[in-house]
């Protein structure tokens, strides 16, 4: 789902339910909101363009909000591949000693 978009010049926050809220309107709690979407959700937004924004304002949030939940998506992947490796390891570790020690 997208939750930033740029349409008409400005850029907008998607706030449930079904609200697009200018982004230099966006607060605190909204943040949180879009923070928890990004971690669980299918987290998508329209690329920063500079060009389609008119207002400075909406430049400078929008590239910043972007370049941030951009990192938080690509990273959320990286992060999970990496605790599954990770418990996969103890897993098999533990596992084997346990074979070995003729417990099971």
């Amino acid at each position: 789902m997208i939750y930033l978009k740029i349409e008409n010049g400005k850029g907008y926050f998607f706030k449930e339910p079904d609200q697009w809220i200018e982004i230099d309107q966006i607060g605190k709690e909204d943040l949180l909101t879009l923070l928890d979407k990004a971690i669980a959700d299918d987290f998508e937004m329209n690329d920063y363009d500079a060009g389609l924004l008119q207002n400075t304002a909406h430049q400078i949030i929008y590239k910043h909000l972007f370049q941030k939940f951009n990192e938080l998506v690509e990273n959320k992947s990286r992060f999970k591949d990496e605790s599954e490796q990770l418990y996969k390891s103890a897993i098999e570790k533990y596992t084997e000693a346990i074979q070995a020690s003729g417990v099971v």
